[in-house]
């Protein structure tokens, strides 16, 4: 076990290079189970999430290289119906080989999924939709054991917009046997990419906002290029809230403004100077970080993923702030944390509400789930003092060398065995 080590209080200047979207790799490296064949990718984030989805696909029979960012997939001797609960249990996103691998065999078999501590994150809406399109499934024993049920295609309303819920649904209809829709579909860029590389194969797929219509087809065609992944808008929002923090200026390159316009705003609010070019943003820090108060709620507003980070930022502010907590109502166990650096922090079910304070000092922190730890980090790193953060795996399923990263701008930081 590794646990980072931070020196903080020192201005941070430079440039951050963005890496690829974990969350859209992750659901386009499980469309390569979808149909036989060959496929490549670049710009992939080399992160343990993506790590995990690889060896999944290995042991389900495909063949993979990874190096330098670039993704090779063999999918051609992909023979297994069953993804393990070894690997399920440990990444959320593992989920989404269900409907790759529905449309596939016609049947697939997977362990309830796993991932981060932030609340219930059921898949009933999953569950609910591949029975609207025409599979059955049954519980047993801690699997999801679905099969087809007759013909496949029909039309399913999201209760609650779900992301992989839309890509799942996705996943497990475009080969079907007639039209399926699905509306109050997620509105994510990552959701987005995925159509983007499905059609790019051939398949069928339109949105038009909220509802998206795929018109079976009966192959997919032959990759004809690498397919690059998008920017990760969570790792851009991350670097972003590090660059508000008092002192530092940082260029933020490889990023696409336009799906972070709500991040700009509140950051604009802060009081940091924003300069936007089409694939960078730089940003300086105020001089004071003014209040705020925000509601998270799914795309295009304000994201979850970026609370904690947010708030790493707002315990340092002006007068009092606060943060609802709207899509993961018990997102914020990182807070107990953050009170051990001295930050001011009352909860009262889904709302936190900030008292600024004029400093930090440091502690020792436990992580407890990804985006938490980046909010951990970037308070550990305005803090006058030393920090130790623990369970740092958690920060290595989603931030691509994120402690390299950071050295690069100015900061003290380093990995120490336990």
């Amino acid at each position: 076990m590794e646990k980072i080590v931070i020196e903080g209080g020192f201005p941070l200047k430079g440039k951050v290079s963005i890496s690829g979207s974990k969350n859209s790799a992750l659901p386009i490296l499980a469309a390569t189970a979808i149909f036989p064949g060959s496929y490549k990718f670049t710009n992939v984030p080399d992160i343990q999430d993506v790590r995990t989805m690889l060896e999944l696909l290995k042991i389900l029979g495909s063949r993979y290289t990874f190096k330098n960012n670039k993704v090779e997939i063999t999918s051609t001797k992909l023979s297994k119906h069953e993804a393990p609960y070894d690997l399920v249990k440990t990444m959320r996103a593992s989920v989404l080989i269900w409907g790759a691998l529905l449309t596939r065999f016609n049947k697939a078999k997977i362990s309830f999924p796993g991932g981060c501590a932030i609340g219930d994150r059921p898949v009933d809406q999953h569950l609910e939709g591949f029975e609207s399109i025409g599979y059955e499934t049954n519980i047993n024993q801690g699997y999801l054991e679905s099969v087809s049920a007759g013909e496949i295609g029909g039309k399913f309303n999201f209760k609650i917009k779900s992301v992989t819920g839309t890509e799942n649904l996705i996943l497990a209809s475009i080969m079907g046997d007639k039209e399926t829709t699905l509306t109050n579909c997620s509105l994510e860029p990552e959701v987005d990419d995925l159509i983007k590389f499905l059609n790019s194969l051939g398949a069928t797929i339109k949105r038009v906002k909220e509802k998206v219509t795929i018109t079976p087809v009966l192959k997919l065609k032959k990759q004809t290029k690498a397919y690059k992944i998008i920017p990760d808008r969570i790792e851009a929002g991350t670097f972003m809230y590090l660059a508000c923090l008092p002192k530092n200026e940082l260029t933020i390159t490889n990023v696409d403004a336009s799906t972070l316009i709500d991040v700009i705003k509140t950051v604009k609010q802060l009081g940091a100077k924003v300069k936007q070019t089409k694939k960078s943003i730089k940003i300086t820090a105020p001089n004071k970080i003014g209040a705020l108060k925000v509601e998270t709620n799914p795309y295009p507003y304000f994201p979850t993923d970026l609370q904690a980070q947010l708030m790493a930022v707002l315990i340092l502010g002006e007068g009092s702030s606060s943060i609802r907590e709207n899509v993961f109502p018990n997102r914020f166990i990182h807070v107990a944390e953050l009170r051990k650096l001295g930050a001011k922090i009352k909860l009262s079910s889904n709302l936190a509400k900030i008292q600024g304070t004029k400093g930090l000092a440091g502690a020792k922190m436990q992580a407890s789930d990804l985006r938490a730890s980046a909010g951990l980090v970037l308070a550990a790193l305005s803090a006058v003092g030393q920090s130790e953060i623990f369970r740092i795996y958690h920060l290595d399923r989603g931030y691509e060398g994120i402690d390299n990263k950071l050295r690069e701008v100015g900061a003290k930081i380093c990995r120490v065995k336990e």
